[in-house]
């Protein structure tokens, strides 16, 4: 998309401009003060460090309480049936502000691993990244950056990838720079109770199938929960997601990301406008219900397709259309708070929704759809589905985006999508654990 910022009424930039971009939030607001801590001995760190380099199969890593300064990197590669503990998440800390190289704080690779009762902070990269885990659980953990400039912190928390079988319950995300809970091209998942705050993201599931996402609060970041499929990944689209009776509360942070790379899936959460609740892109087979989603300054539900990127879309096994969405039962609350201006996707729906200019958004759909499928939108060919109650009271709009920047339509006709889909999960696997 191109910046469309030369489309908003001149009287409106002229009077409002103060208000209009000085509204994002930002927070530095941290779970728990780690200063107050006893500061770990240098034998102690050694020994820690020495626990991952020598631990065997079936090996339980106990660190106790205290503050751990570390300058090195803990890798677990390719080892099976590890605990990691610590002796609570306000009591253990590993700090990794003085990690002058490598990437992620902690690396965890192979199957069946826990982490549990700790915190990790200020990786240079990634706060605690698991990958090709067969069997990964992440419980009472706290991943956070305590840096002044938020630019400069790490890009996920809690990072999951090419996984299967991943339970992440009771955790907290905080200050990423992209997403805080973060689970990429993977396959059975369950994030659960847990928190994602300050973060650009709080929770995103990219490219991977069958994940449930419930009981979570995610507040004060750019974009509550996400939901992408992104082209040129090793793992193509992925489908089979519910997200349910999770609190997504006032999600208008300032966008802090910054591109990863030239590539377009490096920038893609850099197009997030603050204010949005759950952004579903190219996703497939999606159910969202029974969740509060309150003032969320720009728009409470977004059903996106990747055109609205601007990012090249050729990719092999792969499908740039949001499909099969389910959407009903949730309870809405729009802010009085102006929406984003600062990112183009905000401006498109501040400056063309239907309901008037800077007004909040329950649901937009930015209406893309498979031609070679229907020649109109008005048959549903995407099976996109919103059953909301008192939908005449919301705020939808359904734009019309075919014709470019200079004749974009919009309009409030819900009628064609008042209807059902399936969407089928199994996390039995891992639900129990």
């Amino acid at each position: 998309m191109k910046d469309l910022s030369r489309y908003i009424p001149f009287f409106a930039l002229v009077f409002l401009y103060p208000v209009l971009f000085s509204c994002n939030s930002s927070t530095t607001e941290s779970t728990f003060d780690s200063s107050k801590l006893r500061i770990a001995t240098q034998e102690e760190i050694e020994k820690v460090i020495e626990q991952f380099v020598l631990a065997e199969d079936s090996t339980v890593i106990e660190i106790p309480a205290g503050f751990y300064a570390l300058k090195t990197q803990l890798i677990l590669d390719n080892k099976n049936h590890i605990t990691i503990k610590g002796a609570g998440l306000t009591e253990t800390v590993l700090s990794f502000r003085d990690l002058k190289a490598g990437g992620e704080g902690v690396k965890l690779v192979g199957n069946n691993i826990s982490i549990q009762d700790l915190s990790v902070e200020d990786a240079p990269g990634d706060g605690i990244k698991s990958q090709h885990c067969d069997g990964i659980t992440f419980r009472k953990v706290n991943v956070t950056w305590t840096n002044g400039d938020k630019s400069k912190n790490g890009t996920y928390a809690i990072y999951p990838v090419q996984c299967k079988n991943v339970l992440i319950d009771e955790c907290i995300a905080s200050h990423s720079k992209d997403a805080g809970i973060y689970v990429g091209q993977s396959e059975n998942i369950i994030v659960r109770n847990s928190l994602a705050f300050g973060n650009v993201a709080g929770i995103e599931i990219e490219n991977s199938d069958n994940a449930e996402v419930y009981g979570n609060t995610v507040r004060d970041n750019s974009g509550g929960i996400l939901v992408f499929n992104l082209p040129g990944l090793p793992k193509s689209d992925g489908r089979g997601t519910k997200i349910y009776n999770n609190e997504i509360l006032h999600n208008n942070h300032k966008n802090f990301a910054t591109a990863l790379s030239e590539d377009p899936n490096g920038n893609t959460v850099t197009m997030i406008p603050p204010g949005s609740g759950i952004v579903i892109l190219a996703a497939k087979e999606v159910e969202i219900f029974d969740n509060r989603i309150h003032k969320n300054k720009t728009v409470g539900l977004a059903i996106a397709n990747y055109h609205v990127t601007g990012f090249p879309m050729d990719a092999p096994n792969w499908s740039p259309f949001t499909s099969n969405i389910f959407v009903h039962d949730n309870d809405y609350q729009r802010t009085w708070h102006f929406p984003d201006f600062t990112k183009e996707f905000g401006q498109l729906i501040s400056v063309y929704n239907a309901h008037g200019f800077a007004r909040t958004q329950d649901i937009i759909y930015d209406g893309f759809w498979d031609k070679t499928i229907s020649d109109n939108i008005q048959s549903n060919p995407m099976k996109i589905c919103i059953r909301e109650k008192e939908m005449e009271k919301m705020h939808f709009t359904l734009f019309d985006l075919w014709e470019g920047e200079d004749n974009i339509k919009s309009s409030k006709d819900y009628a064609p999508f008042n209807c059902e889909v399936q969407v089928k999960t199994d996390v039995s696997a891992i639900a129990n654990l």
